[in-house]
């Protein structure tokens, strides 16, 4: 019947059907994961230091050399600053690494960087506890620790009669 009436109309049907079922559509979660990056909240607490701990038990990427998948688990701890990492945006962060094709070593110290460039935390550490492959079992370690001011450093010796 819509053939019928699109010659009537004087145009010849398209084969497929509707623009709508030709379309590529992209699923919301992947658009999401695609489009992420870190963010930061503000930390409400700055009167102490303590610690965040995070536990990432499904993180994937890809090796570089096989295009084989690698599966580890992510553990993230810092002392926070002025800003703490929104846990929704390190999800979708962490998520885009399930296609990318990286070498353990790069990917730990990797989000390290871009953890650090986002939240710049007082102290910070990450650690890939990758699964067996091969036989070898890989746990990478990374940290970091905010540079203290010269300002800060020279009154602290001050205190201490220096």
């Amino acid at each position: 019947m819509a053939k019928k009436m699109a010659e009537k109309r004087g145009r010849p049907r398209k084969a497929g059907g509707s623009k709508v079922a030709r379309r590529k559509i992209i699923p919301y979660g992947t658009r999401m994961i695609a489009e992420a990056s870190l963010e930061t909240v503000p930390n409400n607490s700055l009167q102490r230091d303590y610690e965040v701990s995070f536990t990432i038990a499904e993180f994937t990427c890809v090796c570089p050399r096989s295009g084989f998948p690698d599966f580890a688990t992510i553990r993230i701890r810092y002392v926070p600053d002025r800003r703490l990492i929104e846990l929704r945006s390190l999800k979708l962060y962490i998520n885009g690494y399930r296609d990318v094709a990286i070498f353990h070593e790069a990917v730990v110290n990797t989000i390290l960087d871009d953890f650090v460039a986002a939240a710049d935390p007082k102290w910070v550490e990450i650690i890939g506890d990758f699964n067996v492959r091969g036989n070898i079992k890989t746990v990478v370690t990374a940290t970091h620790t905010k540079r203290r001011t010269a300002g800060v450093q020279r009154k602290s010796l001050k205190r201490r009669g220096k």
